[in-house]
């Protein structure tokens, strides 16, 4: 089987568009299409569904990628390993990530990864802002969302959508809301708000768009905050699944619940990135691994348990 192929299918999963795909890979977006397309002739089988706004893998497809991923990953280790190309697994791998994914989802997997790999040592940025790794100097980026950053190869690891939450102490004191224009008249607590207010847009049961204008007493550029202050009963609070589920998951802050769960916003994907380039020290693949390997199952149970 022709590898070119089956390298376009994965980093079209990757970079979830036959136009980044090509970008990565430095061909033209018809030649990648006609990869894809060649793959899916070989194998009899069709692995992606094609529509005007997205693509989505058919369950062939899906299972088909992990497998292939998988390979790739261990071919390109298999030819650093021949090449004596950083051989050893020591020294520094530099990495940036959310803060609210860093302070509570990954501690726990660079600690597991420390004790595996003593000579190895993490530098890990915890920003909410969205850094340049390359410009930055950073080996490994934890991203939420789509990236449009053709010069980086993502390994995607889940998907996070955005719902309502609100604590059992703020709905006790100022009642449940039965539809979403009650949202209106409740405080809520805004990230990154202007002027106390902000325009929530949902997807709603059928799909159909659906926004709200909301006001609150406090706005913030730090989700992890808003969990906080949700948790507290400050107001209701439009909360990415994830964090909802990491929060859960180590009970680091006051319990709260989903409230109009027919409505959410969007669903970005959670992924591991890394510069693309040919060399890759060893260090950096290892722990890019890793974290792909701990994250994937743990991203899909919190995702699960937050739209529970």
């Amino acid at each position: 089987m022709d590898l070119n192929l089956v390298t376009a299918f994965v980093s079209v999963v990757d970079q979830q568009s036959f136009t980044s795909a090509a970008k990565a890979l430095g061909l033209p977006k018809s030649s990648v299409s006609r990869r894809v397309t060649e793959l899916e002739e070989e194998l009899g089988v069709q692995l992606l569904h094609r529509t005007t706004r997205k693509l989505a893998l058919t369950e062939a497809g899906r299972a088909y990628y992990e497998q292939a991923e998988k390979a790739l990953t261990e071919l390109q280790a298999a030819a650093e390993s021949a090449t004596g190309m950083d051989t050893e697994a020591r020294g520094i791998v530099r990495v940036t990530a959310p803060v609210d994914i860093g302070v509570l989802g990954i501690a726990d997997i660079v600690a597991e990864f420390l004790k595996e790999y003593p000579d190895i040592h993490v530098d890990l940025s915890l920003s909410s802002k969205v850094v340049d790794l390359v410009e930055e100097g950073f080996d490994i980026g934890i991203r939420a969302g789509k990236s449009r950053d053709a010069s980086l190869v993502a390994r995607r690891i889940g998907t996070s959508a955005l719902g309502l939450y609100a604590s059992a102490e703020y709905l006790k004191t100022r009642g449940r809301p039965k539809a979403l224009e009650d949202l209106a008249s409740h405080d809520c607590v805004l990230f990154r708000g202007r002027h106390g207010k902000a325009l929530w847009r949902f997807e709603g049961p059928g799909g159909e768009p659906a926004s709200v204008e909301v006001r609150g007493p406090v706005n913030v550029d730090e989700m992890l905050f808003v969990r906080q202050a949700v948790g507290l009963g400050l107001g209701i609070g439009l909360l990415p699944t994830i964090v909802i589920a990491t929060c859960n998951r180590v009970q680091a802050l006051e319990p709260v619940e989903r409230i109009l769960p027919e409505y959410s916003m969007g669903g970005a994907d959670v992924a591991v990135v890394t510069p693309s380039g040919p060399k890759r020290p060893r260090r950096v693949t290892i722990l890019r691994d890793f974290l792909v390997e701990r994250l994937s199952p743990r991203c899909e149970k919190q995702e699960h348990s937050a739209r529970a």
